[in-house]
């Protein structure tokens, strides 16, 4: 019989709330040495994830600028997308973790195939995956837990 996400996710899983201050997220992820933690609602809902690179403003658009843009007729024309910008202005001046969680993120159910999850998880380039039941988080599986229970197998 193959092996469920159930059969070898972590359980005992912290979690933030979208109210937390982002110093509570950072305190969470350092005292357990997570890359990431859900984030959850009053009614243990998986509503979020929070992940290291959510923290961090890297790359070659560090510096927080606005999109390129001309004034026509007396009005502004942006020349690219002002969402990324949002975006990142949203997390450079975040104060909670709803502020800089992905919302709705990739999740999986505890009956899926240990095979499923190690496709999900390589499809979207994840690390973890919150194992939801009903919408509820019961538990996270990482890309090493499917990787020791697909060599075993």
């Amino acid at each position: 019989m193959a092996l469920t996400v159930r059969d070898i996710m972590e359980t005992n899983v912290p979690s933030v709330y979208p109210d937390d201050p982002i110093e509570q997220v950072v305190h969470t992820l350092r005292d357990h040495e997570l890359p990431g933690v859900p984030v959850v609602n009053e009614g243990g809902r998986c509503v979020g994830i929070i992940t290291e690179s959510d923290l961090v403003m890297v790359g070659e658009t560090e510096d927080l600028h606005l999109p390129h843009y001309i004034e026509l007729f007396g009005g502004i024309v942006f020349l690219e997308s002002t969402k990324k910008f949002e975006e990142r202005l949203r997390k450079a001046i975040g104060a909670k973790a709803a502020d800089v969680m992905t919302e709705d993120p990739i999740t999986i159910e505890p009956d899926a195939t240990v095979a499923e999850a190690g496709r999900v998880i390589a499809r979207h380039k994840h690390n973890r995956l919150p194992v939801v039941e009903h919408g509820r988080l019961i538990g996270v599986v990482t890309r090493i837990d499917v990787l020791d229970a697909l060599t075993a197998e």
